[in-house]
């Protein structure tokens, strides 16, 4: 029988995750699948970011524009990993020039204990009741994601107090004042489980972490400085779902970053996706990795580099096809269309 007319994009989805063969590979794209698309752009004119973002139904309607389009197989929240330090009690907003500011920068041990992960959850009522509401709008037949930044990366906005360019702040946090760094780390931690926790009650098929700055951290300074917190939030909830782990900039981590828990590993676009099948258990799955800018090209380059991908994990169980980050602002719609094209073709 062929599961192409006899499993849900949710099926699919789920069973890619638990590393079962499936006729088509599932493909969704990150969670700014939709901000080159018309309809976007169009919402963009009449509300900021944080408007579109704090208003279920106006994120509802974000989240549901590429599905509507090009059919993926799941939908991802739409959102912001800085709801949670703005529940903590650090507000944020985007810089004229680019670019994100956050209210204050947290500097001290009396910032620190300023902060609290006591009401995140009552505080982001609204990611709860948009994610209830695509619950029912997408019912089974697509997967739900959600998802949230990692305690490391949330960090490094908190103490440079925004968009950084060498993370010389949060690095002399961390060497210099271990103490209170992982104070932080450890309030940011509770309220991440916390938010995870909300978001599968609200009815999530998956969670992904995203560790946007790990690459920041070498050597054992990563292991001390981000993936000991990521494991615990992965101890925490992986009983309840699968969980995605993406690590930006981390490939030297993979041994480590696979004893973490997570169900399912995302690859940047900077590895060769079949060598990291080599190395990754065949009992988790891969997520990834084709690079944003390929889209901006051309479809012929976009059918090509996208078969290299589908090529190379050809054999592998497991496999969610996915950019190897966000896509681009100016990614062309055709050439999305030709990467979903290339993918749903017969074998």
């Amino acid at each position: 029988m062929d599961s192409h007319h006899t499993m849900t994009y949710r099926e699919r989805f789920l069973a890619a995750a638990h590393c079962q063969l499936v006729d088509r590979t599932p493909v969704w794209l990150m969670r700014q699948a939709g901000r080159s698309l018309p309809e976007y752009l169009k919402l963009k004119k009449q509300y900021s970011f944080l408007e579109l973002a704090q208003t279920p139904e106006l994120a509802v309607e974000v989240t549901l524009q590429p599905i509507r389009r090009f059919d993926y197989d799941a939908a991802i929240l739409f959102s912001d990993i800085l709801v949670i330090p703005e529940a903590m009690g650090q507000p944020y907003s985007f810089r004229e020039q680019g670019g994100i500011a956050m209210d204050y920068s947290v500097r001290s041990r009396t910032d620190i204990d300023r902060l609290t992960s006591e009401a995140v959850t009552e505080r982001l009522h609204y990611v709860k009741s948009t994610l209830e509401i695509l619950r029912k709008e997408l019912g089974d037949q697509r997967a739900l994601l959600g998802f949230a930044g990692s305690p490391w990366t949330l960090g490094t906005y908190m103490v440079e107090g925004g968009s950084s360019r060498d993370y010389r702040l949060v690095l002399d946090l961390y060497r210099n004042s271990r103490g209170d760094f992982e104070a932080l780390m450890e309030k940011v931690t509770d309220a991440l489980i916390s938010y995870f926790k909300m978001q599968i009650h609200a009815g999530v098929d998956a969670v992904q972490i995203f560790d946007s700055w790990g690459g920041v951290l070498k050597g054992k300074d990563y292991l001390e400085g981000s993936l000991k917190w990521i494991r615990k939030i992965i101890e925490a909830i992986r009983d309840q779902i699968p969980v995605i782990l993406f690590a930006k900039g981390c490939a030297e981590h993979m041994p480590d970053l696979c004893e973490t828990g997570a169900q399912i590993i995302g690859l940047d676009w900077t590895v060769d996706i079949g060598d990291m099948a080599q190395q990754i258990p065949s009992h988790i799955a891969i997520q990834g990795n084709l690079d944003p800018l390929v889209l901006n090209g051309t479809p012929a380059i976009t059918r090509e580099e996208t078969q290299k991908i589908l090529d190379a994990m050809r054999d592998r169980p497991g496999h969610i096809f996915n950019l190897g980050h966000g896509i681009d602002k100016d990614a062309k719609l055709e050439n999305v269309q030709a990467l979903l094209d290339t993918i749903r073709k017969p074998s």
